[in-house]
């Protein structure tokens, strides 16, 4: 087990299998010692955690939780594409868009589940640059979708 799978098991997380593809693309692009994730969801045994717009359907709670299980996802394609987690040295970059109600501004709170959650995880190497970003509609009406530039080893 990996130092990175022994730290998610101290926290009491489960790595999941790989998010499924949604459409024609790749999962993950690796180009030199940076990996390029696709946009990620929350979902759960392959079932969206939550639906709709923050600030009518979701709460920022809510929201906050997806943004933590979109990251657990992130590792789990990782781990896919990678093989062993503990060859990630640092996430570089997490670009969030959050679907949100017109009135809502909230977004860095709601993203702060994923960045929470890989600060916690992988300490030093979790703190990343990042953008989070408001619209109107996602994908299959998913609350969040993140992103990620990871420096790898």
């Amino acid at each position: 087990m990996s130092r990175i799978e022994q730290r998610l098991k101290e926290l009491g997380y489960t790595l999941p299998p790989p998010p499924p593809r949604m459409a024609n693309y790749v999962s993950c692009v690796q180009t030199g010692n940076l990996v390029y994730t696709s946009g990620a969801g929350c979902y759960v045994d392959g079932k969206p955690l939550y639906l709709g717009r923050l600030g009518t359907d979701v709460t920022i709670e809510q929201g906050y939780e997806a943004a933590k299980i979109t990251a657990l996802n992130l590792l789990a394609l990782l781990k896919s594409e990678l093989g062993d987690l503990d060859r990630i040295t640092r996430i570089v970059k997490l670009f969030a868009l959050v679907s949100s109600a017109p009135d809502f501004y909230e977004q860095p709170q709601v993203i702060n589940g994923a960045s929470d959650f890989f600060s916690e995880v992988l300490g030093e190497a979790g703190q990343h640059a990042r953008a989070a970003a408001g619209t109107s509609v996602l994908p299959f009406n998913n609350p969040i979708e993140i992103e990620l530039i990871v420096e790898v080893s």
